[in-house]
């Protein structure tokens, strides 16, 4: 055989080379580059290199009006857009949505006077702001406050800064709607000038969309004013381009099909861990809780060992839910997309500071099933909306007359507690092809994690989160009966039925896509994250506390009462360990029953439990009549500067615990009832009194 020479050898390896990079060009390198692929924020927040200026943002792209938002659900955040599109429409405002948090605000002395900023706030738990606007609040209120020009707060920084501002609370809670109300005082203290009064909302007296609607039209006619704005008539001018993808097949590796981000998408997930990036979390133990056939409690356990996450007893672990394949197909049948829900599509922000809610390349039935809010309320202004795309004139008349009168409105969609998709249906059969998709991905929220009250103790479970969940449902009667599903609560019973043998649960009539994206939950795995909260122990073990949580509030309680008795097997010295727990019989619903025996045996008569069942009789017993009952017990321990803890219903429980704490405070002192208010007011002041507790 010839040998070859130096340069054979060249010219060989280079004819090589070639074939190789042109049978690999398009999978390997010269890929076309998607115009739409870095349309979504990464997994931890703003990308590094964007500005933090913004009255630099706001001049580079053209911007006069910036509406910020402290959201910890969206629903503060959906205001924000809506707010924002609306006086883009209406009165040709340039406007821009900001999170709190993208931003910093020591130059908002040089917010130029003929531009405007709005702030929708959301007030979290007992009067904190939400997570994202917590360096703000901090900056804004605080006593040094001090900005890029010279001078501090005397001298009226902020004399320049025009605002409106509109909160969002609920009036069942001590510090109603406290965040926009100090946000408001601090601003108008630096000498901003506030344009109209500032706006409340009140989810506690589920009045919120209307307080929203009856706060922003004076505001809007104010502003007007103030700024010489002309108003016209609203367009619908849509803030995201969906580019439908016939060149790429949605099993493309580098199509989203529901995963949260890129790191998901390429199947190697990594931390942290928080509300932009869920653990995909293994399932080690669920079961059923409660003894009767029609309804449900679940309990649940997962694994983070190996995640990095890692809780405190009293802390909240975050689930991200996905919506039913019941309702995903509603909404794709109505609005005829169901021979399409498989179409890859791009979607692009049309202005620059818009911001796609979910990643992209995605399907239209990945971005309905993981990302939408498709269960939820459905706004006056949202129905309003979309009369102009309805299929035929009676339809749009109906959805006109739907979005003007409140009452009407109220009667036929709010009381039915219907979605959107059910709206479309009743006020219409025939498809309602004519909506534009970016109006549905700009309308309904992103579909939000839900928090859960861990029911374990970190000092036993270090690496393993307990959840108690009642699985939800709202029967609404009627002569068109409507049987509202939670939307989470289901979806982990789905996956207990799953992780016990069923091979396609059907909880309610519902399905579920359990396996996720590309079967990367593998039908036994759930999406979560950990919230930390302020509901915690006392530091000293010895210290007394009471607790009162009825039905599903009981779950932090069970880590609270699983520590200290793991204290006290250790030899630590316990304090006085009250419970009073209420549910409906002790044969139905009575969470936990056997446990609270064995931790009675750890803890001995350190341990108290007072029940209250409120169907076991004709008479309902309720825990504040017995908190009534043990009134002296309860004053000593208080006495003994005891912990005193609520969870559970923040509307009728929580607040007539509270007011016969007070009663018996009185009583049993020797006080006026004014007085025994004034000393539980002062225990919520001085974290003796807690709550963690929901509407």
């Amino acid at each position: 055989m010839a040998q070859l020479d130096t340069l054979d050898l060249i010219v060989l390896v280079a004819l090589l080379i070639g074939t190789a990079a042109y049978f690999t060009k398009g999978t390997y390198w010269g890929i076309p580059k998607d115009p739409y692929a870095a349309s979504f924020a990464g997994a931890n927040g703003a990308k590094a290199g964007k500005t933090r200026n913004i009255l630099e943002k706001m001049d580079e792209t053209g911007k006069n009006t910036v509406v910020f938002y402290a959201s910890q659900t969206g629903t503060a955040e959906d205001y924000a857009s809506r707010l924002a599109k609306e006086g883009s429409s209406r009165f040709g405002l340039k406007t821009m949505v900001a999170d709190l948090e993208d931003y910093d605000y020591e130059n908002l002395d040089a917010f130029p006077p003929d531009k405007v900023a709005m702030f929708v706030l959301a007030t979290y738990g007992e009067g904190e702001p939400t997570d994202n606007a917590v360096d703000f609040y901090e900056f804004i209120t605080g006593d040094d406050v001090s900005f890029s020009g010279e001078g501090g707060a005397e001298g009226q920084p902020l004399s320049n800064l025009k605002f409106v501002a509109f909160g969002l609370g609920n009036n069942t809670y001590e510090h109603y709607n406290a965040l926009v109300r100090r946000v408001n005082a601090a601003l108008v203290k630096l000498g901003a000038q506030r344009i109209s009064a500032a706006g409340e909302g009140d989810d506690g007296a589920g009045t919120m969309e209307e307080d929203f609607l009856a706060w922003k039209e004076p505001m809007w006619s104010e502003l007007a004013e103030k700024m010489n704005l002309e108003e016209r008539e609203a367009v619908y001018e849509a803030t995201f381009g969906i580019t439908e993808r016939q060149d790429i097949s949605p099993d493309t590796e580098d199509v989203y099909l529901g995963e949260p981000n890129k790191n998901h998408l390429e199947g190697t997930q990594r931390g942290p861990y928080n509300s932009h990036n869920p653990y995909i979390a293994p399932i080690v133990e669920s079961r059923e809780v409660f003894t009767v056939k029609d309804r449900n409690c679940l309990h649940m356990e997962v694994d983070v060992s190996g995640s990095n996450l890692t809780y405190q007893t009293g802390d909240h672990i975050a689930v991200w839910p996905t919506n039913s394949g019941r309702e995903v197909d509603r909404f794709l049948d109505i609005l005829g997309l169901l021979d399409r829900r498989h179409m890859v599509i791009s979607v692009k922000g049309l202005d620059p500071t818009a911001r796609v809610p979910f990643p992209t390349p995605t399907t239209y039935d990945a971005a309905i099933r993981y990302h939408m809010e498709i269960c939820g309320p459905v706004s006056r202004q949202f129905v309003a909306s979309l009369a102009v795309f309805a299929p035929d004139e009676a339809s749009k008349t109906e959805m006109a007359r739907l979005g003007e009168d409140k009452d009407y409105f109220k009667e036929k969609v709010s009381d039915q507690y219907l979605n959107i998709a059910q709206l479309l249906e009743r006020v219409c059969e025939t498809k309602w092809t004519n909506v534009p998709f970016s109006i549905m991905m700009e309308s309904i929220q992103k579909l939000q994690p839900r928090y859960y009250s861990i029911s374990s103790s970190s000092f036993v479970q270090k690496t393993k989160i307990s959840i108690t969940a009642v699985v939800e449902e709202i029967r609404v009667p009627g002569p068109k009966p409507n049987i509202v599903k939670g939307v989470t609560t289901n979806y982990l019973l789905a996956l207990k039925q799953k992780q016990h043998g069923e091979p396609d649960p059907d909880p309610h009539g519902l399905t579920y896509a359990i396996t996720g994206p590309r079967n990367k939950y593998d039908g036994c795995h759930v999406p979560v994250h950990v919230r930390h909260s302020n509901f915690k122990l006392p530091s000293d073990p010895a210290k007394p506390i009471i607790m009162v949580g009825p039905g599903s509030g009981v779950a932090p309680f069970r880590g609270f009462i699983q520590e200290r008795a793991a204290q006290a097997k250790a030899g630590e010295k316990v304090g006085k360990t009250i419970l009073f727990y209420g549910c409906r019989k002790p044969t139905e619903d009575f969470l936990y029953k056997d446990e609270w025996e064995m931790y009675k045996q750890a803890l001995g008569d350190s341990f108290e439990l007072f029940t209250a069942f409120s169907r076991e009789t004709s008479q309902k017993v309720y825990v504040q009549q017995r908190l009534a009952e043990q009134a002296s017990l309860v004053n000593e321990l208080l006495q003994q500067k005891a912990n005193f803890y609520v969870c559970g219903d923040a509307s009728n429980m929580a607040r007539e615990v509270s007011t016969k704490l007070g009663q018996i405070i009185a009583e049993q002192r020797g006080v006026s009832l004014e007085r025994g208010e004034e000393i539980v007011k002062s225990m919520r002041s001085s974290n003796q009194y807690q709550e963690d507790v929901w509407s």
